[in-house]
């Protein structure tokens, strides 16, 4: 139980909680506070002159249905009506337009009734009271008596005065629940007479707020005894049996009693032993808001800073532009005077029209000669210019117009810089091999990223108590990256989200890898070993293998009746396991012919396959060991080889070996079988146990297990019979994206 301990604290709690008592609409104390469905309070008062101002006038019944008190008399009303807050108009309109006008009423059975619907200033949203409005609602008599001692401890209005006593009124010392008055003492007899019915009326102390005995039901005017989960709302004896709480879970309010009010214990008994906590954090948020009244003033300082940048950059363009014109422009001005000036000499009797008219008057000839041939040319020149008259500059300034669209364009979205959105895993080019291979992509609309996060962890581990733990690499270039030594046969997931200037954006949607079960066997093929070797062509990194059909395929199209002679292909890897755990992926061409993929002893293959003669069928199996379709499985002794038979983009799983891939049925082990092909094999060798294991790389759904001799050294196997190809899944470390060393992480809570 949590209590307040002296009358000091009592008084300093209760002055702090005012803020908790104000009614939202008048911002003044609680008045017969209503619980509306929100579970927000409002004054009744407050609520019907609400609901009377939207038009909802037969609806605005008092919930208590309390009797007419002697002191109901304008005189003592309460004075806040008239300084009544309305509600915002913005608000309003967003109520129901049904709701509009003076609603006389609805008539028993009517087929649309009316529903009511209050703007809570709280929340501010519109709630349904029902088709009885207020009548429908509870009072919060808690709430009541909270306010009543609230006004008690801090002496709010002074003392209660007597409100039947005639002016000026005395100090009141009763009060009566039934009458719903204050009394002096004189008065209190006045309106209980002896021998009468209220003289039976027992007297309280004097209060300004009268509550009913006990909170009744607002449907049927009972006690209410029960409480509705269902409804989170309070019941009586009646609502129990309607069929609106059919199927509903009531229990006793005694109940709901109890386990809200210990809840509410704990809660509060956990606040107040947390104290140091709160103050710490209140002081945290006093130091965030601090910090907020900086940045943001640091943040406008920038922003004009940097608009005031670009005011001078444009400032300066514009001066040097205006040169450029005016450069332009005395320049043309002085083309045109030149050109005015040789025109006006051009006049009668000025210029080189005067001086040629006096050349004219000479008679010496010789001199007439020299003098005129030069003044000549210069007439000459003249007349042409004359005869084609232009203008010796263009008076247009056309070729200094501006093209500023694509400026103000980006003048007019220039914003402030938003964080990267969540980047997208692209799923088909992220695997696990030897190493994980993490690639990602921006949405096309982003912005930018300068640089990227990734987080990853595994979830196949035991879980902590506390929030995930998560490994973590800083300032990722690029949009890939190589994350080194992760744990074999484990599931990680990963997450990646990018930065820039504006800050860290949204984490991708994490993406779950399956690591392989063993640790990467890295090996070349070798094609030394088999026969008809000419028909194989190995890729020159020694990671592909191609059998090409020759000659003897060709004949079989015409001998199928007669029989036929095929070559078995075999290519072996260049590595041998000699212990321990090992792994290895590869793709098989869909288009393949047969295909058979597994390891064998060393000694039994290269002895099989030096020197062996053609076999007369193109389902004849190349060992003579343990196949995935051929022999029985009642052989004691572990098969030299163990292989997996493709064609056709199908695998051939037979009955005479286990397997995980559900396709066994209900009378023992099925018959033979295929699946589709998936797009990458793996396998998984045990050598210590003696078992090989082919998986669906990509899942890593088990496909088959296999028993193998493991006496020897064991080398990977490729058989080929008929047109086919092999890929082997090339090691993550080869590529040249960027490392992250998974042992070098922080941790990250």
């Amino acid at each position: 139980m949590v209590r307040v301990e002296g009358k000091g604290n009592g008084l300093t709690s209760m002055k702090n909680m005012e803020k908790e008592l104000l009614c939202p609409v008048c911002q003044e104390m609680y008045k017969q506070p209503l619980v509306l469905p929100c579970t927000h309070n409002v004054c009744q008062a407050c609520a019907r002159e609400v609901l009377g101002q939207q038009g909802y006038i037969g609806h605005c019944g008092d919930p208590s249905s309390e009797p007419t008190s002697p002191a109901s008399t304008p005189s003592t009303r309460s004075p806040r009506l008239s300084r009544r807050t309305l509600p915002k108009p913005d608000r309003l309109d967003r109520l129901l337009k049904s709701g509009f006008g003076t609603y006389p009423g609805r008539k028993r059975g009517a087929l649309h009734p009316q529903v009511i619907m209050f703007p809570c200033p709280a929340c501010q949203g519109d709630v349904e009271l029902g088709e009885r409005g207020l009548a429908g609602l509870f009072r919060n008599l808690t709430l009541e008596r909270v306010v009543e001692r609230y006004r008690q401890s801090v002496s709010v209005g002074g003392a209660i005065l007597c409100q039947l006593c005639k002016p000026p009124p005395l100090e009141a010392t009763k009060g009566c629940t039934e009458c719903r008055a204050t009394f002096c003492n004189e008065c209190f007899k006045l309106f209980h007479p002896w021998g009468t019915q209220k003289a039976q009326h027992e007297p309280t102390l004097p209060t300004l707020s009268f509550r009913p005995k006990g909170l009744m039901c607002p449907d049927h005017k009972e006690e209410v005894t029960h409480y509705c989960k269902t409804c989170q709302r309070l019941v009586c004896q009646l609502c129990r049996v309607r069929r609106t709480h059919g199927g509903h879970k009531i229990t006793p309010v005694l109940s709901a009693y109890q386990a809200l009010k210990d809840k509410l214990t704990k809660s509060l008994t956990y606040i107040l032993g947390n104290q140091d906590t709160v103050q710490t954090q209140i002081c945290e948020l006093e130091e965030t808001v601090r910090h907020t009244e900086v940045s943001g003033q640091q943040a406008k300082e920038e922003v004009s800073q940097l608009v005031r940048g670009l005011g001078a950059v444009l400032e300066e363009k514009r001066a040097s532009l205006l040169q450029a014109i005016e450069e332009c422009q005395q320049e043309r001005l002085a083309r045109l005077s030149a050109q005015i000036q040789e025109h006006r000499s051009l006049l009668d009797g000025s210029g080189l029209v005067g001086y040629a008219q006096e050349v004219l008057k000479e008679t010496d000839q010789p001199c007439f000669v020299q003098a005129a041939k030069q003044l000549h040319n210069r007439i000459a020149r003249a007349t042409e210019a004359l005869q084609t008259f232009r203008p010796a500059a263009s008076s247009s300034f056309r070729h200094c117009q501006l093209d500023v669209g694509r400026e103000m364009k980006l003048l007019t979205e220039l914003n402030f810089l938003q964080v990267p959105e969540a980047p997208v895993i692209d799923t088909q080019r992220t695997f696990a091999y030897d190493q994980i291979f993490l690639c990602w992509r921006l949405p096309p609309h982003s912005p930018p990223a300068w640089h990227y996060t990734i987080e990853f962890r595994r979830t196949d581990v035991p879980a902590q108590p506390g929030p995930a733990r998560w490994q973590r690499r800083e300032e990722v270039r690029g949009t890939s990256a190589l994350l080194e030594n992760p744990d074999t046969g484990s599931v990680y997931v990963l997450r990646v989200r990018g930065c820039n200037k504006a800050g860290y954006g949204e984490y991708s949607e994490d993406v779950h890898l399956h690591t392989p079960p063993a640790p990467v066997l890295h090996f070349f093929l070798d094609g030394r070993w088999g026969t008809s070797r000419e028909r194989l062509a190995i890729s020159k990194d020694q990671r592909a293998v191609r059998s090409v059909p020759g000659l003897p395929l060709l004949l079989a199209a015409e001998r199928l009746l007669t029989g036929c002679h095929l070559s078995v292909d075999v290519v072996l890897g260049d590595v041998a396991v000699t212990q321990g755990r090992s792994y290895w992926a590869c793709a098989v061409d869909p288009a393949s012919y047969l295909v058979k993929v597994g390891v064998g002893l060393e000694s039994k293959l290269q002895e099989s396959f030096q020197g062996a003669p053609d076999v007369i069928s193109p389902r004849y199996d190349p060992d003579s060991g343990h196949d995935s379709g051929a022999e029985d499985a009642t052989v004691e002794a572990s098969p030299p080889f163990a292989f997996l038979t493709i064609g056709m983009g199908k695998i051939l799983l037979g009955s005479g070996a286990s397997s995980n891939a559900g396709l066994t049925g209900r009378d023992g082990p099925a018959a033979s079988c295929t699946v589709p092909l998936p797009p990458r094999l793996g396998i998984c060798l045990d050598y210590e146990r003696g078992r090989v294991s082919f998986l669906d790389a990509v899942s890593f759904r088990g496909l088959l297990e296999c028993p193998l001799d493991c006496s020897g050294p064991v080398c990977p196997a490729f058989c080929f019979i008929g047109g086919g190809a092999v890929q082997l899944q090339e090691p993550v470390g080869t590529k040249p994206e960027r490392k992250v060393t998974i042992g070098g992480f922080a941790k990250l809570d």
